[in-house]
């Protein structure tokens, strides 16, 4: 039984460690990357109540910038598929940005 949503699959369990494991404006370019892929691949938010939003602030390591959280929560909505896939070209683009840097 996987206690994260980001556990059920390897690939996307490493890429949410990736970004964690980043700076915060590398976490934040990644967000945005995130947030663009979700609006391109039409990744719906599943309809939160405001007393969810309540009980979840600042509990997750991702709720401390609202960004960040926001492209979280499009990634636990997308389908296993697109989560796999969505992983990927995050692991790419950290890869990408980190070559840049030198």
């Amino acid at each position: 039984m996987h206690k994260r949503w980001y556990d059920v699959d390897p690939t996307v369990s490493l890429a949410v460690s990736l970004i964690r494991n980043s700076d915060e404006e590398t976490q934040v370019k990644c967000a945005e990357f995130i947030v663009d892929y979700a609006k391109e691949h039409s990744i719906k938010l599943k309809g939160n109540t405001l007393n969810d939003a309540f009980n979840y602030i600042l509990r997750r390591w991702y709720d401390k910038n609202m960004l960040i959280a926001k492209a979280f929560d499009y990634f636990e909505c997308a389908s296993l598929d697109i989560k796999k896939e969505l992983a990927l070209d995050v692991i790419n683009f950290l890869q990408n940005s980190s070559m840049k840097g030198y």
